[in-house]
């Protein structure tokens, strides 16, 4: 029986690493703080990391295997330095916006890192992650795989952004749909699944890699074009130009009033990542059509026109799309 605990366990990503390696037959528990109850069948410990205690109810025992998927550096350090040393292997799940530029295309796990965060200064994702990055691997240098996806999709997602367009063009129907001017622009995305599946093959396989889990680099209107395909939107794709949507309060890549996935034309590396030490070290890319009619089915169950995290509601599209034919 492999002894696996989760900080985490109970969220979209991390939940399903706890279901897998539930269902390889593993003792999972999760740490966590019991706002969401944990899988079924897997064990779970409260405790709040911003607590000194939070550690008590799992650090007595030794664990073959350690997944952790926080931003916060204080979290990560508190907890290699408890856990690390009954800790077998460890795997953090780290990001790729870890990395320091996003201008240069094809680039692999060998670009630089942005500096790392230091105690006290202002919150910065990238470098937070970079800073739990250093504390895994001072503590655990022989021991851990980092992992760092790009953007992860696919059924569930609690941003809202992937799903946002396949779930748009099918609520559009025979109506227009907004999006930006798409030539020249890229995406790159991969299916939860194969994430959760991967970060459990590390610790499986007691693995050292550092891997960027990203999927294809694929044409955003590539994915657009299947998005509208899959949905069975019949009416009129309209592209906006940059300028046009800014001057509009449009934005790019994610949150409210936004058209999701999006990206300045100057940030070519973060649809371009290399995936060779993923594929390399056995991750898996399922066909992106699969992911594709999966998020259909769960944007369906979730309401097509529901409040969203990320994109445009409908009644703000069409007033946009009336602005712009007047343009």
């Amino acid at each position: 029986m492999t002894d696996v605990l989760i900080l985490g366990g109970t969220g979209w990503l991390s939940g399903r690493v706890a279901e897998r390696w539930r269902d390889a037959g593993a003792q999972v528990t999760c740490l966590a703080r019991g706002s969401r109850a944990a899988p079924e069948g897997v064990q779970l410990v409260i405790g709040d990391r911003e607590d000194g205690s939070a550690y008590d109810g799992v650090s007595g025992r030794e664990w073959d295997e350690v997944i952790d998927i926080s931003s916060i550096p204080a979290h990560i350090d508190a907890a290699v330095t408890q856990l690390g040393p009954r800790t077998r292997h460890w795997t953090y799940v780290s990001s790729v916006s870890a990395y320091a530029d996003n201008d240069l295309a094809d680039a692999d796990e060998g670009a630089p890192l942005s500096e790392p965060l230091r105690p006290g200064e202002e919150y910065d994702y990238s470098r937070a992650k970079a800073a739990a990055e250093a504390a895994v691997r001072a503590a655990l240098p022989d021991r851990a795989a980092i992992v760092r996806p790009g953007l992860v999709v696919g059924p569930g997602d609690p941003t809202d952004r992937f799903g946002y367009w396949v779930g748009r063009f099918a609520l559009a129907d025979a109506e227009p749909v907004l999006a930006p001017r798409l030539e020249g622009r890229g995406a790159q995305v991969i299916d939860v699944d194969d994430v959760a599946d991967f970060v459990v093959r590390c610790g499986a396989d007691e693995s050292g890699v550092t891997a960027n889990a990203v999927g294809d680099a694929t044409a955003l209107s590539a994915l657009i074009a299947l998005a509208r395909a899959t949905a069975g939107h019949t009416g009129e794709l309209v592209e906006a130009d940059d300028d046009w949507l800014e001057a509009h309060d449009v934005a790019y890549w994610m949150g409210p009033r936004s058209l999701p996935l999006w990206l300045p034309p100057d940030m070519p590396g973060f649809t371009t990542r290399s995936h060779a030490a993923y594929s390399a070290a056995g991750g898996k890319l399922r066909d992106l059509a699969d992911t594709m009619s999966r998020t259909l089915a769960d944007e369906r169950e979730r309401g097509l026109d529901r409040d969203r995290r990320a994109g445009l509601s409908r009644a703000d599209e069409r007033t946009l799309l009336a602005e712009l034919s007047r343009a």
